[in-house]
């Protein structure tokens, strides 16, 4: 039997695998804050686990979604059917200095048919996250602990998403009642799909205890939106509600960007809540087609708006599809979008552009700049 140790993400484990015929066993030791109850700090031990044995097998880490309310049944063996997670085996868990540590067995099935290998990663921007009630962060003083945490999220992104890129931060205010707004700020930055968030809810509860200090367990609850850049409407929106143990003096004031807030149980909470947006996102999202667009033309060569971070490599072969507007019978503007008998081929890439080369010449003088395109499926 072959065995590697790897080191990944929040916490250093051990994975030991042998290749079987058709799948991989995997033997991963997840690792997660023990912040509320035991129940919860098991479901995001095991959760841990299975995201980072997951990402490093290959598989669609966006399905990790569809199993965790399976995974609030407190069991030793999980077995599933259509899922690349074909079997889970819990072998030891343990409490060790307030940390919950689960040791799991998983026989893993990764796809090569997933959407997110054949698609382009799409690009997102991250607005500014508000605070709706600003006297909620009276305590701690965390009145930027929205910003701060959408820098986090935008790390997440751009960092361990196997079908998203990130193209930053922006203070722009994102309001869904202004489409037209959210189009440009979407086209100035190149981004796809623009993340809007508000945190509703930071109040903070004690418990009071006659031989020990004080608990102070503190609420974090997110409302979240996506929209689509083209079209400025929400295409996504869920929840998010966590709570964890605030360790902090009431009356003192947190540096929300300091190494010592991100390493508390309550910014341990934080830090798994933007994970959880992530895969989400990877759930909903990552099989959403991704167009790249005419930016520019130049005889028989053509520059898109999508490059190396993106995923596009030379040789990319590329199907056409016109775009234009039409005034419909009710006088209402319509796009329309019509697939051509063209083809390209990428034959240069840079960061965040590539240069294709039309492959049928006599037909060049036919594309538009706002002209889409579609990758073909190998």
């Amino acid at each position: 039997m072959k065995k590697q140790i790897i080191s990944v993400g929040f916490v250093i484990l051990g994975i030991t695998f042998s290749k079987l015929a058709l799948s991989e066993w995997y033997e991963v030791t997840g690792t997660t804050n023990y912040v509320s109850s035991e129940e919860t700090a098991r479901v995001n031990a095991l959760e841990d686990a299975l995201y980072q044995g997951m990402k490093f097998s290959g598989a669609d880490i966006g399905s990790l979604s569809s199993l965790r309310p399976f995974l609030e049944e407190k069991r030793t063996e999980y077995q599933f059917t259509n899922h690349e997670v074909r079997y889970i085996r819990v072998l030891k868990s343990k409490t060790d200095n307030g940390k919950m540590v689960m040791q799991v067995q998983m026989d893993i099935y990764p796809s090569a048919t997933d959407c997110h290998v054949n698609q382009y990663k799409k690009t997102f921007l991250v607005g500014n996250i508000d605070i709706a009630s600003p006297q909620q962060a009276v305590m701690g003083q965390i009145y930027d602990v929205g910003d701060d945490f959408s820098h986090v999220l935008n790390r997440q992104l751009d960092q361990e998403s196997i079908s998203f890129v990130s193209v930053g931060t922006t203070d722009y205010a994102i309001n869904k009642r202004d489409p037209e707004r959210l189009k440009m700020i979407a086209q100035d930055m190149n981004a796809q799909y623009i993340i809007g968030g508000v945190v509703t809810d930071l109040t903070a509860t004690v418990e009071k205890k006659l031989l020990k200090d004080n608990t102070i367990n503190r609420q974090f609850a997110l409302e979240m939106k996506i929209y689509d850049g083209k079209t400025g409407q929400e295409v996504y929106s869920k929840a998010y509600r966590e709570v964890a143990q605030w360790p902090f003096p009431k009356s003192s004031q947190v540096d929300t960007r300091s190494a010592r807030f991100w390493a508390s149980t309550y910014g341990q909470m934080l830090l798994r809540v933007s994970r959880r947006i992530m895969l989400d996102l990877e759930s909903e999202l990552s099989c959403k087609i991704t167009l790249p667009e005419v930016i520019a033309k130049n005889g028989n060569t053509i520059t898109m708006d999508l490059g190396r971070i993106h995923g596009v490599n030379v040789g990319d072969k590329l199907q056409l599809w016109h775009t234009g507007s039409f005034i419909d019978q009710s006088g209402l503007p319509r796009n329309r979008v019509s697939q051509s008998e063209i083809t390209l081929t990428v034959n240069r890439t840079y960061d965040q552009e590539s240069e294709l080369i039309v492959d049928q010449p006599q037909l060049a003088q036919s594309i538009q700049v706002g002209d889409v395109m579609h990758k073909e499926i190998k």
